[in-house]
């Protein structure tokens, strides 16, 4: 009970929020609820938390528990080891971070044999505590103490030997006191400097890592992307680093710290155990976990990146339920057209060689027309890959010659062949080749983003940096919760989603979405949400997660095609008997809505956040909560990298955000980079102030290399403004270099003997 007590309080504090909506959300994790559902339908329980909060408290929630683990197991150790003492145990019992909880442990941890052990097998303990204590020989001298441990059986065959052995079990009971690491580790986080350089046969190389041949930069301070950067490069060989620090300022106060600046008969030998701690034992293990703790950081960051770009793709505005033509451009195999209905159903496949080396200009434009005349379509999706621009030209110039007024898009195909080979394109398409249903997916991208791109591996998406050189546990892990998020978010008809899409709604998972489908499949569409508990195994635990998310359009229930969960109908039947009126009369009602008095529909499990929700959902149900679909069209006479030239101003769409910089098709198959400092006229830390993934942008041409591939860009307008506080300007790194103490802790008040070295 004191791990749960401790586990909750620690939540509390690490979340700055009172502790009964904490406990709250804790227990609504337990017993299984998802994030997207707790967040929108528990807000009386949380306080009205947000996912981001939920979420932190259910990462914060899976740490304690590995924490206390860890804790139950090294306390077993000790106590096996016959060493446990009151003051240890609570300690490590009250312990809330896991570095600092190794720190403890280290020097009860089985070691291999170490000098300092093979010294202990020789009777040279004893010699080093009397090293550590002495400060008065008793009238004897240095030689005369060391005498008695001189045994040529047991390899001590001079004092030189004695002393030698007695200042390796010192060295590394200094390593061990986690006082001293945690100093150490503080002191070289705050004040170390990466530094990265070629290895010798890269040092006259040109390659991709050239920038970082000779770099330097306090680690605490590093972008995450140079950090990534540089692990890279030293993983695949052409890149070496090494953390630098004031080493003889650290040995110095380790000196101090040991020592105690009193006159000790051992006192060399006792600094020269301090140095060998250090620069043996101590220093390059804690450089290197500073690095890795960095790139743990950078990892999560490349991380949170990735999923704020894949959220912002999925929630891209839809063009809706429209007829869509989905163009797969391509050179040599041609141009893969297929028709889908306003439903998504798929009508109609055929391949078009407009583009070179075919050229049939002719023959492209008379399938294309049938197609139009046909199925008389109100969009045309273009992929944006190879032969896109001139697929785009054939199609633009084609419509108007014969003065049709039909949308035609570039759509990114990101992922498409990764859907068109995977075994759901092949179960959904079963009679058609991967050309067909990549063409296919291409217009369903237009009609809805959210709903085509859920079947695709997030990581195939490619909007992220660095993403194969991070956890990819916990990729996979922040990437399936940004999609459940968009996916509830959005919602879903039930009556049209696929398996994939609703594998991911609050509660359900890709078991029961393959029986909602084949529920559906063998019944017929739903006709309201209660209809749900008859599928196969969704018991009233996943009924209760899922249902708000689920609508039905024309049910004989209007609340079934919004956001107000079933649980709550009884309290909008109520307020629509109040105002007199049926509940299908009051929706959209703005006067009837307007003249509720929440506070009279107050109960226990309802408050004021849900009613205000109701009411919000009342007056406009089952509204799409993505923004108005706009199309970008590029210029017509920018086709190639070479078209382009310095000034140019053009229109673009963020393809991808990074720490660095902003990506930006431009319409040349080369995505350009606006660099961040070319983001904005005042500092950002961070190109998510200003732009996003999807966002159409007027850009300035600021450099072009044809050779390279690169273009340079300069953002002019669209995005939105920074928030710039008055007074605000680039924090520059400084403060105090040298702080004589252990954060806070006197030296020389914590090694007063060998009862703690």
């Amino acid at each position: 009970m004191e791990g749960v007590y401790f586990v909750v309080n620690s939540i509390q504090k690490d979340v700055g929020l009172p502790l009964e909506p904490v406990v709250n959300t804790i227990m609504l994790l337990e017993s299984g609820a998802t994030i997207p559902f707790i967040a929108r339908y528990r807000k009386e329980k949380t306080g009205g938390m947000d996912e981001t909060v939920i979420r932190t408290i259910s990462d914060r929630l899976e740490y304690y528990r590995e924490l206390e683990a860890r804790k139950a197991a090294i306390i077993k150790s000790i106590e096996n080891q016959k060493k446990m003492t009151p003051e240890l145990n609570k300690k490590i019992l009250e312990c809330t971070d896991k570095v600092a909880l190794e720190d403890m442990y280290l020097p009860y941890k089985i070691k291999i044999k170490t000098r300092a052990a093979v010294a202990k097998e020789k009777g040279l303990e004893p010699l080093a505590d009397l090293m550590l204590s002495a400060q008065a020989s008793g009238g004897k001298t240095k030689e005369e103490l060391v005498a008695p441990f001189i045994n040529k059986e047991k390899g001590v065959e001079k004092e030189k030997d004695a002393i030698d052995g007695a200042k390796d079990i010192i060295a590394e009971r200094i390593s061990d006191n986690p006082l001293i690491r945690g100093w150490v580790r503080k002191y070289i986080s705050d004040n170390g400097t990466v530094k990265s350089t070629a290895k010798k046969e890269f040092a006259e190389v040109k390659t991709k890592y050239s920038t970082y041949y000779n770099t330097s930069e306090l680690i605490k301070n590093a972008p995450s992307h140079r950090i990534l950067a540089i692990r890279r490069g030293a993983k695949e060989e052409v890149l070496q680093w090494k953390v630098i620090v004031d080493d003889e300022y650290i040995v110095a106060t380790i000196k101090m710290t040991v020592i105690k600046n009193r006159p000790l008969l051992f006192k060399i030998e006792l600094e020269d155990a301090c140095a060998d701690a250090y620069n043996r034992l101590i220093a390059l293990s804690i450089q290197v976990e500073v690095f890795m703790k960095a790139v743990q950081r950078a990892e999560e960051e490349a991380i949170s990146v990735f999923s704020k770009n894949l959220r912002n793709l999925l929630l891209a505005p839809p063009a809706g339920s429209k007829i869509t033509i989905g163009v797969d451009p391509g050179y040599r195999t041609g141009c893969k057209i297929a028709v889908v209905d306003e439903k998504g159903d798929f009508k109609e496949f055929h391949a078009i060689y407009p583009t070179p080396p075919e050229n049939d200009y002719l023959g492209s434009e008379a399938v294309m027309m049938d197609l139009i005349d046909e199925y008389e379509p109100q969009l045309i999706a273009i992929g944006n890959g190879t032969a896109s621009k001139e697929a785009y030209h054939f199609v633009k110039e084609l419509l108007k010659k014969h003065k049709k007024n039909i949308d035609c898009v570039i759509v990114s195909e990101a992922g498409a062949s990764v859907y068109s080979a995977s075994e759901l394109a092949g179960a959904e398409y079963p009679d058609l080749d991967v050309t067909a249903r990549g063409a296919i997916s291409i217009a369903h991208r237009l009609q809805d983003p959210l709903a085509e791109l859920v079947k695709i591996d997030p990581k195939a998406i490619g909007v992220g940096q660095y993403q194969h050189d991070v956890n990819q546990k916990e990729l996979k892990r922040s990437l399936d919760l940004t999609v459940e998020s968009c996916v509830n978010f959005v919602g879903v008809d039930l009556n049209t989603a696929s398996t994939a899409l609703l594998s991911y709604v609050s509660g359900i998972g890709p078991a029961i979405a393959e029986n909602v489908v084949k529920f559906r499949s063998d019944n017929g569409k739903f006709t309201e949400r209660q209809e749900l508990r008859k599928v196969p195994k969704l018991g009233d635990k996943v009924f209760e997660q899922c249902a708000g998310f689920l609508k039905v359009r024309n049910s004989s229930n209007p609340l079934d095609n919004s956001t107000i969960h079933p649980e709550s109908y009884p309290i909008v039947e109520k307020m629509a008997a109040d105002l007199g009126v049926s509940v299908k009369e009051m929706i959209g009602n703005a006067k009837l809505i307007d003249s509720i008095n929440l506070e009279k529909y107050v109960t226990a499990e309802k408050g004021l956040l849900t009613l205000q929700d109701i009411v919000k959902e009342l007056r406009k149900p089952g509204l799409d909560p993505r923004t108005e679909f706009k199309n970008v069209e590029f210029s017509e006479t920018i086709n190639e990298i070479e078209d382009l030239a310095t000034g140019m101003v053009l229109k673009g769409t963020v393809t991808n955000v990074a720490n660095f910089g902003v990506f930006v098709d431009i319409g040349v198959h080369q995505d350009g980079l606006i660099h961040i400092s070319q983001l904005c006229d005042a500092f950002i830390k961070n190109p998510y102030e200003i732009v996003a993934v999807g966002d159409t942008l007027s850009v300035e041409v600021l450099e072009v290399d044809a050779e390279l591939k690169r273009i340079s860009l300069r953002r002019i307008s669209g995005g939105k403004a920074p928030d710039v506080k008055p007074g605000t300007a680039k924090q520059q790194a400084g403060g105090k270099k040298h702080v004589n103490n252990f954060d806070g802790f006197k030296i020389g008040s914590f090694m007063g003997g060998p009862e703690e070295l």
